[in-house]
């Protein structure tokens, strides 16, 4: 049996149908090879990128570095921190460790090259202690003490910023270490604080909180371990005056200061 298609021609209406219904066909079969084969091969469907952590790196290695992941970047933001260096990458988006798609755009905050500036905050004719409150609040940094005569003990005379003096209300960066004058109260005496079993960093913290400076002396080998003080002179609650230096011996916990470390200092000091 043979099917004649003659009386299907495009000119009768049966012939009309039979196009239409083929024509459909392909066009179903072509949009289901380029959705289903061609495109996710050209674009990697079902694959994902695991975006790196580009923080703290210069922004002048970025692009070469997320080339190397099929990514882009483009900075959209700026701020400041001066734990890094300036033109380092502070933030990104999306973060470390995100699945994206190939060629996707990472946006990043940059560190400036210049802090943002703050005004220097009034702290003379006060005392040390709200001072460096007060530059904390501030975002500064407590740096150098120096002593002058004074019959008031822990006054700020002076502000300075590397040797040069500053006004209160002049504009300084933030993150700026500033030294102060203080006064040392004149001729006075204190008792001398106890530091014994104390790290070194608590000793510290407490014998300058006093206007006193320190000797340091390490007993045996100090290394990963919790080093504690373990003699000082004066000792404690000795009269001493302000700004004048404690010795300190630190090493592990129960170990001895032999006689010999304590000669050698007392060396040192007369020399």
């Amino acid at each position: 049996m043979k099917f004649d298609f003659k009386k299907y021609n495009r000119n009768t209406l049966g012939g009309l149908l039979i196009h239409i219904v083929l024509a459909g066909c392909l066009l179903l079969l072509l949009s289901f090879f380029y959705f289903y084969a061609y495109l996710p091969n050209v674009t990697n469907h079902g694959e994902s990128i695991t975006v790196p952590n580009i923080e703290g790196l210069p922004v002048q290695k970025v692009e070469a570095f997320l080339a190397k992941h099929d990514l882009r970047f483009e900075v959209n933001d700026s701020a400041y921190s001066s734990q890094y260096p300036p033109l380092t990458v502070l933030k990104q988006y999306p973060s470390p460790g995100a699945q994206v798609k190939e060629n996707r755009k990472v946006y990043v905050s940059v560190n400036r090259i210049n802090p943002p500036t703050v005004q220097m905050p009034d702290i003379l004719n006060t005392s040390l202690i709200n001072a460096e409150a007060v530059l904390r609040g501030s975002e500064l940094k407590r740096g150098k003490i120096t002593l002058v005569r004074g019959p008031f003990l822990n006054l700020v005379q002076e502000i300075r910023i590397k040797g040069n003096k500053v006004s209160p209300g002049a504009a300084v960066a933030k993150g700026t270490v500033v030294d102060l004058v203080v006064m040392d109260g004149g001729s006075v005496y204190l008792p001398t604080p106890n530091v014994l079993d104390y790290s070194y960093e608590d000793a510290k913290l407490s014998l300058i909180g006093s206007n006193l400076n320190l000797n340091v002396t390490l007993v045996g080998d100090t290394t990963g371990m919790n080093a504690v003080v373990l003699k000082q002179k004066p000792g404690p609650n000795e009269n001493i005056k302000v700004g004048d230096v404690v010795d300190l011996w630190i090493g592990a916990p129960n170990t001895e200061v032999p006689d010999e470390e304590e000669n050698q200092d007392d060396q040192n000091n007369e020399n």
